[in-house]
Parts: C-alpha cells; structure tokens; sequence
C-alpha cells in the first residue's frame, strides 16, 4: 500500500513537472534541423545515422545540467554567467547568442513560407499571419497556457515516424550505420557533422530550459521527476531525428544521391510513397516551424534581459518587463521581415545558422561545466566525473572539428 501512494505520488509530480525538458528537447527539431536531417540523409544516406548515438548522450548530459542549475539554484543561466564571470563577458556571450538565434528564427519563418507554398498559399500571407500569431500568443499568455500549447505541439512530431515508416527504408541498414561511426576528410561531410551536433544540441536550449524551469518553479525537492523528463524528451527528439534521415535516405538517397534546396525538397521526394507520406511530412514541417518561431525569440529575449538584469517571463505584464517583450517582438519582426526580401539566400543561411550555432556550443559549455562544479552554488548537487568527461570531450571534439573545417576550407581557397 505505502508503495502505491508512493508511486501515485511520483506519478502526479512527474506529469505536474512536464514541460520545460520535453518541449525544449523537441522543439529542437524545428525547420533548421528537419532541413539538415534531410540534408544528411539525401546526401549520405544511412551513413551519418551513427552520430544520433553520441549526439543524444551530449544531449542528456547538456540538458540534465541545466534543469539541474536551474532547480537548485532558482536562477537561469545566463544570469548566474553574469554573477559569476561578470558583465563584459555575458554581454559578448549574448551578443553570439541573439546573431545565432535571429538566423534560427529566419529559418523557421521559411519553413513556414515553404511548407504553405506547398498548397499555393502565398509567403506575403502565410508569414505576417504567423508572426502575429508567435507575438500574441507569448504576450497574451501566460507560461502554463502557453506551456500547454507546446505540449500539444509536441505531439504532432509523431507525423515524421508515420511518414519515415511509409517510405520503406532498407532498416537493415539503417540499423547497421547507426552503430558504425564513419569520419571522411570532406569539407560538406564534416560541415554536416557540426551542423548536426549544433542542430541537435542549439546553445540556445540550455538557456531556454533553464529559464523554463525556474519559471516553472521547480525546485531540487521535485528535481528527480524533472530529470526523467528531460531524459525522455531527449530520447524523442533523437527518434525523431532518426525517422527523419531514413525517409529522406530512403526516397532520395537510394533514387538519386544529391544536396536539397530546401525541407519542401524533401517533402515532395515522398510524394511517390504516397499522398499521405507527403502531406505528414509538410504537416511536420509547419508544425515545426510554428512551434520554433515562438519558442526561439522567446529563449532569447529569456537569456538576454537574465544575463543584463532586466525582468523577464511571460507572467510579467508588458509595462513589467518592456524589454522583454520589445525584444521578442524585434525578433519576430525581423525573422519574419527578411523572409518576405526577394532573392535572399535563404538555404545558405538556414545552414549557416546549424554551424553557427555548432561552433558557438563549446564555449557555452565551457560556462555551464564551470558553472555546475561550483559548490558554492550547486552544494552537493555538483556534476559526476564522468557528466564532466563527456562535456568536456564535447567540448574538444566540437572545437576540431570546427578547426577542421576552418582548415580545409582556408587550403580549398589558396588551391582555386
């Protein structure tokens, strides 16, 4: 019996602390990612299936530290780098953070204009329309509304696995290459596997999940249920990922091995698999892009007024926090503006914000392992060895390759 109430408890607060870790993780699949999942496997096939293993590990141990940081100290994290390393240095960290997220929020604009011109909804429509729906629904709601939103979103990701299954990919070798790592001296391969890793573990969700938390109020007390969470929307986002390379693999790769344009690409490379394939991949799509156009400007303008010291949340009411909202609205406005420009260079930036944010994720990992080892802060709740093992491991693996890349890149030059 005292089992039972014990388990109904840990039940009740397991689902009353769901949300900042499973929508955070997620979410992270937004029109950026989809595109680079889709990217990968129609251009490699099965063949980059391997990192999801070693991405989803980065990810849990990123995630779990962050709701951690957030629990036990009620603080988000760009508020404790500024009382930790001071002004200067979270002002330049923000600065990093707000150029890589407004090229996220670029994106997820266009996975909206791209997934309705689909249907011959026009950008000039489905755009302004979506921008003004992202800005009323984070000033008008409050976080337990808008949390219940994203919580139904989430649930919309199922259409990827329904539309993966559909294609009929070869699983045999879908499930050999995702335990065999393969590294080739290329410069698209290599750009690939740092777009992946920054697609799949962004900066700015170690920001955003903190944040979520402490608004949530959650505390150490509830923190056990909190990490089951987070752990659990980690392990979605990756079969999401998963499902999303072996249908691409599998209608492109297998037909025709080639670069794509955009996710819409993609979409359409399924429509010989069936209508319904097609109509769940451009329905994941929008949903996607929806679901990131609010929760990006809304991370930002989070870790923004945190770490400068400025009121923030969605419970404040405008004239509380001005700032706050001033800059969700900035975001929106330009994310959105720039995607109605004729002839911007939208896949080019789409990637460049996946590198972009693969090669700003070491240094904010170096604050966070910094940060969760103090014991002046965190008490006995600091890190494991081995949480600082593979962080810190992430932290060198990320920054060869991003020196890879560089090099190769520079030799490419000098040799045209």
């Amino acid at each position: 019996m005292q089992v039972l109430k014990r388990l109904r408890y840990r039940i009740g607060v397991f689902f009353a602390v769901i949300g900042p870790g499973f929508v955070t993780a997620v979410v992270d699949n937004d029109a950026g990612g989809i595109f680079t999942y889709s990217q990968a496997g129609a251009r490699w096939g099965y063949l980059p299936l391997w990192t999801l293993l070693p991405i989803t590990i980065l990810l849990i141990v990123t995630q779990e530290m962050c709701s951690r940081m957030g629990a036990v100290t009620g603080k988000g994290l760009s508020d404790l780098i500024r009382e930790e390393f001071g002004l200067r240095t979270t002002f330049f960290v923000m600065a990093a953070l707000v150029g890589a997220n407004l090229t996220n929020v670029m994106a997820n604009f266009a996975g909206v204009a791209s997934s309705l011109e689909l249907f011959n909804v026009s950008r000039y429509i489905s755009v302004p329309l979506a921008a003004v729906g992202v800005f009323l629904l984070v000033v008008k709601g409050t976080y337990e509304r808008i949390e219940k939103i994203f919580l139904v979103a989430c649930a919309l990701y199922v259409a990827y696995i329904i539309s993966g299954v559909m294609v009929r990919p070869n699983w045999g070798e879908a499930l050999f290459n995702s335990v065999r790592p393969v590294l080739l001296i290329d410069p698209e391969y290599i750009t690939m596997l740092i777009g992946m890793v920054g697609t799949s573990v962004a900066p700015w969700m170690q920001f955003y999940l903190q944040a979520a938390v402490v608004e949530k109020g959650i505390t150490a007390r509830e923190y056990a249920e909190s990490r089951i969470e987070v752990i659990v929307g980690c392990i979605v986002m990756t079969v999401i990922a998963f499902f999303i390379i072996v249908a691409c693999a599998g209608a492109i790769w297998a037909e025709n091995p080639r670069n794509i344009n955009d996710a819409t690409d993609a979409a359409l490379a399924l429509r010989p698999f069936g209508r319904y394939a097609f109509l769940l991949f451009c329905a994941g799509l929008l949903n996607a892009s929806l679901f990131a156009a609010c929760i990006l400007p809304l991370s930002t303008a989070y870790s923004v007024c945190e770490g400068l010291g400025f009121p923030s949340g969605v419970n404040h009411r405008y004239r509380d926090a001005k700032i706050f909202y001033n800059l969700i609205g900035f975001l929106v406005v330009v994310g959105a503006g720039v995607i109605l420009l004729p002839g911007f260079p939208l896949v080019k930036m789409i990637l460049l914000s996946q590198v972009l944010n693969g090669m700003l994720l070491p240094l904010v990992l170096v604050f966070m392992v910094l940060l969760v080892n103090k014991k002046e802060l965190l008490k006995e709740w600091v890190n494991p060895g081995w949480y600082n093992l593979v962080a810190w491991v992430s932290v060198v693996v990320m920054t060869g390759l991003t020196l890879a890349l560089l090099g190769i890149t520079i030799r490419e030059l000098r040799a045209g």
